[in-house]
């Protein structure tokens, strides 16, 4: 096949940046999360196309959004390709069977699921809104790369229209074990749509490993074959390969950016407020499967069992606001806020607070700052896909002092187990122990696991994940899609833009 004019398309819930109404006017607000911080260097002035939806209902028909895409595509060297969605696609659709069914299944909290009918007709819907995009900006050329959970059923989609497109997906979450995926009404559905695609990713070996015996019970005739990062699965006449790829960062970018002057005076600013302490940090995105409550315990028992350590190690706590508009999610914001006020009201001493809380984003500066000034680095989650924090506070540690402390349950320890400090995060007095352990650690020791732990990281970084992802989909490396020199974008969705 004639490769000439192939392009890298990525497709998931939300573009990389969203829209925001202020004082009447749209503004475009760059994306956070993993996602936009592993693909945005990917696509990066390589002419590829984003499609998604903006974060906001109804508003592709707007002037000012068009202008205000072109602009940011531009600027960030790919196309952006908006979906629109509705107030209801977004109610059922988002906040219903994205994450009041996938994800709480998905990371083991199936007690706060709600399966309601209604939530699985408009992801279906939604889906095919997703699919009836991806066929307009797409020729049979190119490579469709869909992500996440929000969009499982696209390729399914894109065969109900009786289109051809070379389709791979990769899955950010942990895929569950048998026992808790089958509580999903619509299970067998979502299997199916899954092995649409020619490949489908999972984070770790252990999940790839759920989806096959979750396949082989509604189909006991179905044959895995082949070792290693790719295998092949065979049901009934669909045949998927299905591959483990621990997606990773752009190490180059954090270790350099941790390096520059204007940070390393940063670091030392912010350790200075802090009265030279031990600073244990914590960075997450407000959600319940990131144990912050259990870390907070953690901390409790840390000052509790270990007097001594009271006024010499603090615990910094940023959460990133998400999605504020659920009240789940408040109600977990003012438990954390109860907490901290509870352990900095039984420790606090003239000069000395345990716990220093901030609820907001980091600016890059301020964020690598903060890496490279912490001492610990508390990473545990009650479950998670993957969890990029651990390998970026890594890839910032130049000096290499620092002390990885990972929660089996993340996605993460499956690489870098060896060297980091693994731990359970509802086991609060095990962390306080290790915590204890870690703050009287060998300097010769630390060192050694955290140049173990950067290497690691950098030679599996971002670029490396593309690549294995890419060849073993559609046997093409990141190299394939060449930087060009200028980059195009359309508001209108249209064939091969």
């Amino acid at each position: 096949m004639d490769e000439a004019g192939t392009r890298l398309l990525v497709v998931s819930n939300r573009l990389p940046a969203v829209l925001k109404k202020q004082e009447g006017e749209w503004r475009v607000i760059p994306g956070s999360g993993g996602l936009v911080s592993a693909m945005a260097p990917v696509l990066r002035d390589r002419g590829g196309t984003w499609v998604g939806w903006t974060g906001a209902s109804n508003v592709t028909s707007d002037g000012q959004v068009d202008s205000l895409l072109t602009a940011y595509s531009r600027k960030a060297g790919y196309t952006l390709h908006p979906v629109d969605l509705n107030e209801e696609d977004i109610k059922g659709f988002y906040y219903g069977f994205a994450n009041e069914v996938i994800w709480p299944l998905f990371h083991d909290f199936q007690s706060r699921c709600r399966f309601e009918p209604e939530y699985w007709r408009v992801y279906l819907d939604v889906n095919r809104k997703f699919a009836r995009e991806v066929a307009a900006a797409s020729t049979e050329k190119d490579y469709v790369w869909v992500h996440d959970y929000h969009l499982m059923h696209v390729a399914w989609m894109l065969k109900e229209q009786g289109l051809t497109r070379r389709m791979g997906f990769f899955l950010h979450i942990p895929f569950p074990p048998v026992d808790i995926f089958l509580k999903l009404p619509w299970r067998h559905k979502i299997l199916q749509a899954l092995m649409e695609y020619d490949l489908v990713g999972f984070q770790t070996h252990r999940d790839r490993r759920n989806f096959i015996q979750c396949v082989k019970i509604f189909d006991p005739q179905a044959k895995a074959r082949g070792r290693g990062p790719v295998i092949h699965l065979s049901s009934g006449e669909r045949t998927t390969r299905l591959g483990a790829f621990p997606i990773s960062i752009d190490y180059s970018s954090f270790s350099k950016g941790a390096s520059k002057t204007e940070v390393k005076e940063a670091a030392a600013e912010f350790h200075t407020a802090l009265k030279e302490r031990t600073i244990i940090l914590g960075i997450d995105r407000l959600d319940y499967s990131k144990g912050i409550p259990q870390r907070f315990e953690a901390m409790r028992s840390l000052l509790t069992m270990y007097p001594e350590l009271q006024g010499k190690v603090s615990l910094v706590q940023v959460v990133v606001p998400s999605r504020e508009e659920v009240a789940e999610y408040k109600m977990l914001k003012e438990e954390i806020e109860r907490l901290v006020g509870e352990i900095n009201g039984q420790f606090t001493r003239p000069g000395y607070i345990p716990i220093h809380y901030q609820y907001r984003s980091l600016e890059r500066k301020e964020l690598l700052a903060y890496y490279r000034a912490s001492s610990i680095a508390l990473i545990t989650p009650l479950r998670d896909g993957m969890n990029l924090v651990a390998k970026e506070y890594c890839a910032c540690n130049s000096s290499r002092n620092g002390v990885l402390f990972l929660s089996e349950f993340a996605g993460a320890a499956a690489q870098l187990q060896n060297w980091a400090v693994l731990v359970n995060p509802h086991d609060v007095e095990g962390v306080a122990k290790s915590i204890y352990q870690a703050y009287a650690m060998d300097p010769a020791e630390k060192r050694k696991r955290m140049t173990k732990l950067r290497e690691s990281i950098r030679k599996f970084d971002i670029f490396w994940w593309v690549d294995s992802f890419l060849q073993a989909a559609f046997e093409r490396k990141l190299g394939d899609f060449p930087p060009m020199e200028s980059v195009t974008y359309s508001g209108q969705a249209q064939s091969g833009v």
